[in-house]
């Protein structure tokens, strides 16, 4: 998810991508290091429909309140000044998010857009989604987000790297070489065989690699399904029960540039499938980027094998182009249209996941000489700058080739405070 790749000779990634000025200090200048003028001090340019009426994102107080209608507008001030009447612990995502920034903010904004990136009602999901998901939960927290003065920080600008988000993980890779790393892609993982004295990697073409010590971002599930010592009947029963959304990647060229002046536009409604659209030549100043055309990426969110994952290339460009036109975006004069399919991009909090989580956590924390992390191998939402967090700390957790217990369950209580930026 990470990577970037062409089309038709832009630059673009697997959905929209930022790296974000909460990345920790040392981290930031290790990758400025590597990458150096190349990683780029962009200023936000978003916009979201709310109310079938665009509005920047991040939000402007006076733009805000003069693109709501006045009865919206009204009931979401009374929301406000009744919020503490809404006391009490809450029992679900909608119930959290209700209590907080009232009902109507809820029903416009989060509760079509909950159904859209997770597939399910709001009062299905998990209290835990709120927290992880989101930060300004209460009306006063959204007014002192956007009377914020200063324009230069978090929500209102990003790194962005010349060559797409991928020149990330490039350079990293390359530093990894460079310092004596053998990277194999393209090496499907079928079975993980971990004992006392090391662990016992096997690829789908028959290699295998032998280590001390194993770090992993396998997919949680699939690493109950492929290792050894398997997990016990309970561990298995809760590793079919975690789910993760599915993302459609559509990609339209279009013939000019740029398509609009926006990095991306935020679609919640459920009246289209789409749920974001961004351009990457505008996340950028790069002049590798052609003049004459650039890329629009549709994010569909599904489930994998359902009838949008299915669906052929030409039914899901129909699909964004009938959305556009919906939304009172431009046309695209279209070129050409690519699509990509990602399996595993949102671990769906459903109701009573926790405890399934932690019935799989527990084997998996008991495997030896395994150590997984990421948004994947923890089912956790992240950033890429939490994703490289993890990193770094399982890095220093690692002593005479082995991880340290007390180090590695620091650096996980650390990983329960992350919440993702938007």
């Amino acid at each position: 998810m990470a990577a970037s790749f062409e089309v038709a000779g832009v630059r673009v990634d697997h959905g929209s991508h930022r790296l974000h000025p909460a990345t920790a200090p040392h981290v930031l200048a290790d990758l400025r290091a590597l990458l150096g003028d190349d990683l780029q001090l962009r200023p936000r340019n978003g916009r979201l429909r709310l109310a079938g009426r665009w509005v920047s994102f991040p939000l402007r107080g006076g733009e805000l309140v003069r693109a709501l209608p006045p009865a919206m507008a009204a009931r979401i001030a009374l929301d406000a000044a009744t919020g503490p009447l809404r006391r009490g612990v809450p029992t679900s995502y909608a119930d959290a998010l209700r209590r907080g920034l009232g009902s109507t903010v809820y029903g416009a904004l989060y509760e079509p857009f909950a159904q859209k990136l997770w597939g399910l009602p709001g009062d299905a999901i998990d209290v835990e989604q709120a927290r992880r998901r989101v930060t300004a939960d209460t009306p006063w927290k959204v007014a002192a987000r956007i009377l914020r003065r200063d324009r230069s920080g978090q929500g209102h600008v990003f790194h962005y790297p010349r060559r797409g988000f991928g020149q990330l993980v490039e350079a990293v890779a390359q530093a990894a070489v460079d310092a004596g790393a053998d990277i194999r892609l393209g090496a499907a993982v079928t079975h993980v065989a971990a004992d006392a004295d090391g662990v016992t990697v096997r690829a789908a073409d028959g290699t295998e690699v032998r280590a001390a010590q194993v770090f992993t971002t396998l997919p949680l599930p699939v690493l109950a399904r492929v290792s050894t010592p398997a997990p016990d009947p309970a561990a298995v029963q809760a590793a079919s029960a975690l789910r993760f959304r599915s993302m459609l990647l559509v990609y339209l060229v279009h013939r000019g540039r740029p398509w609009t002046p926006f990095d991306a536009h935020y679609l919640p409604a459920g009246d289209t499938p789409v749920s974001r659209i961004s351009e990457p030549t505008n996340y950028r100043d790069s002049a590798d980027d052609p003049d004459g055309r650039t890329v629009l990426c549709a994010e569909l969110p599904c489930t994998e094998g359902d009838a949008w994952w299915t669906a052929s290339d030409a039914e899901l460009a129909d699909i964004v182009i009938r959305s556009l036109a919906a939304n009172d975006l431009p046309p695209v004069r279209r070129e050409g249209v690519e699509v990509r399919r990602l399996r595993h991009v949102y671990p769906v909090y459903a109701t009573g996941y926790a405890t399934h989580l932690q019935r799989l956590d527990a084997w998996a924390g008991a495997l030896p000489r395994v150590t997984t992390f990421g948004r994947l191998g923890l089912f956790a939402h992240d950033n890429t700058h939490h994703a490289i967090a993890m990193a770094y700390d399982a890095v220093d957790a690692l002593q005479n080739g082995a991880v340290d217990p007390s180090a590695w369950t620091a650096a996980r209580a650390r990983f329960a405070d992350h919440v993702v930026e938007d």
